[in-house]
């Protein structure tokens, strides 16, 4: 005879998950199985109770639960669990509660905990389902507290759309059926459709075409009407489903006379080119744009690093149409010059003057006209706008990284700088020593921002000093951007004249100098 033994499995029972002070008040407190609040206060004020002086433990336990928890600076992160639970199961499970907690708190404080209390109990119910422990890590909880439907959300924007459409056509009808009134009345016919009371024609119209006709408003300029998109089963609610419909849906947006503002999502030079103009515009209106791209080694070295730029005239007094414009070229870098095809060459390399091969043509009126284009490439490490060097240095628990940045180009005035450095995920937020300026940490996309108002030769040095667990390639690329109102390659606009007589034209200027790419790899 064979005696069977049998073998039992004690899985991990958790009560409850907390976080509480010190003194056993509780902040945020999550119970995994039926439990009145009475119940959890009591548990959690007795807590600090139970806890010996002197003595280093991770729990402690009574004659019916057991406590299981890890200090986190003034406060505590406990688990309550049943006595016959796994205390290695406990102890791992816990880890990860708290280090679910810095992903969502910038610092460990009672104040920040409760204004993101709830960030941290769907955080939680990740970790825990019914008691027991769920096979996820932390990179998972942050993708399944992050999964907002987006495409859900362009599904019902679309809708909208489309319910917008209807009632556009809806006008539409309506207006073609009081056009047809107006013409039969005018031949002296009878209206088809609008009878009196009670008559036939109106039994032939639909419901919609009745409401539509009391709709009937004053007609509006045109505008390109978006196309009705097919009817039938939407694709909008599919997983990995591309990001086109929300293009579609901003141009629909755009074609309506929406003022649409441009996502985050969006490059860097495309936001930085939403910043208003001056308010007070001449008849003659010059913009000056310039765009860089760069690209820098860590260990130094300039990759490449290329600048374009643009002079549009747009001119909306007809009087002002037949112009000439001095351009005051002052570069010293060795830019490319090339002017419109329509603009007299001969003239621009003579005197320096933009005018009309034909004198006697104007420019266009009230259209923006690009006048003057020039290009800069280079690998010469002197015509870098602003220095950035980034030294992670290895300790024993993660890297010290220094960072620093220098204006070279003292004539700029650089605006709204933006320094970003990835940062390890899952390790909390950064320790911050010596900074100039401001920071911001985003841990749900593991990047450290450090913020700028304004670099110019009173301030063209600062560093910034932090601390954070990881290896030194986690802080690569670092990728910068900022907006100025002065151009990098000094070409402006000094005087405009008619072309008969040569009295001087009032004028008004814009520059900007925008960022469209730059990295230190």
């Amino acid at each position: 005879n064979v005696n069977v033994i049998p073998v039992v499995y004690i899985k991990l029972v958790l009560l409850a998950a907390a976080i509480c002070t010190k003194a056993g008040k509780a902040i945020v407190s999550r119970q995994f199985v039926e439990m009145t609040r009475t119940r959890i206060e009591g548990l959690l004020a007795a807590f600090p109770k139970l806890m010996g002086t002197g003595k280093q433990h991770t729990f402690v336990e009574t004659d019916s639960v057991r406590y299981v928890y890890q200090p986190l600076e003034k406060l505590y992160m406990v688990l309550v669990t049943t006595k016959n639970s796994n205390i290695l199961e406990d102890l791992e499970t816990l880890r990860l509660f708290s280090r679910v907690i810095p992903e969502y708190c910038r610092v460990l404080e009672e104040g920040e905990i409760s204004e993101h209390c709830f960030d941290l109990i769907f955080a939680f119910d990740e970790i825990v389902a019914l008691g027991y422990r769920e096979n996820v890590n932390l990179a998972q909880i942050r993708t399944f507290t992050e999964m907002d439907s987006h495409e859900e959300k362009v599904f019902r924007a679309v809708r909208e759309t489309q319910e917008r459409e209807a009632n556009a056509e809806m006008k539409r009808k309506a207006k073609e059926l009081q056009q047809a009134r107006r013409d039969a009345e005018r031949a002296g016919r009878k209206a088809p459709g609008f009878g009196g009371f009670g008559s036939s024609g109106m039994s032939n119209l639909s419901p919609a075409a009745i409401i539509a006709e009391s709709m009937v408003e004053p007609e509006k300029p045109k505008m390109a009407s978006a196309p009705v998109r097919p009817s039938g089963p939407s694709k909008a609610l599919k997983l990995g489903a591309k990001g086109k419909e929300v293009d579609n849906f901003v141009d629909k947006l755009m074609s309506e006379g929406e003022n649409v503002i441009p996502s985050a999502g969006k490059k860097q030079s495309d936001v930085s080119k939403v910043l208003q103009p001056p308010v007070n515009t001449e008849g003659v209106h010059l913009k000056i744009e310039e765009k860089i791209s760069l690209t820098c080694g860590r260990d130094g070295g300039l990759q490449n690093m290329e600048v374009l730029g643009i002079i549009t005239l747009r001119v909306t007094d007809e009087t002002n149409g037949r112009i000439r414009l001095h351009v005051n070229n002052n570069d010293k870098k060795g830019v490319q010059l090339q002017t419109h095809p329509n603009v007299d060459k001969k003239l621009f390399t003579a005197d320096s003057l933009i005018g009309l091969k034909n004198p006697d043509k104007a420019f266009p009126l009230n259209n923006d006209v690009g006048i003057l284009k020039w290009r800069l490439q280079t690998t010469e490490e002197s015509l870098i706008p602003l220095t950035i060097n980034c030294w992670p240095s290895e300790n024993g628990s993660g890297c010290d990284v220094n960072i620093e940045y220098e204006l070279q180009e003292e004539s700029l005035e650089l605006n709204d700088v933006i320094i970003t450095i990835p940062v390890p995920s899952g390790v909390g937020a950064p320790v911050i020593g010596d900074l100039d300026g401001e920071y911001r940490h985003d841990s749900r996309k593991n990047i450290l921002e450090w913020c700028l108002p304004v670099i110019d030769e009173n301030n063209k040095t600062g560093s910034l000093e932090f601390s954070i667990a990881g290896k030194p390639n986690d802080f690569f690329p670092v990728s910068v951007s900022f907006v100025s109102r002065r151009n990098y390659s000094d070409i402006q606009v000094d005087s405009v004249t008619h072309v008969e007589g040569g009295s001087l034209v009032k004028f008004s200027t814009e520059t900007l100098f925008v960022v469209d790419k730059y990295e230190i790899l």
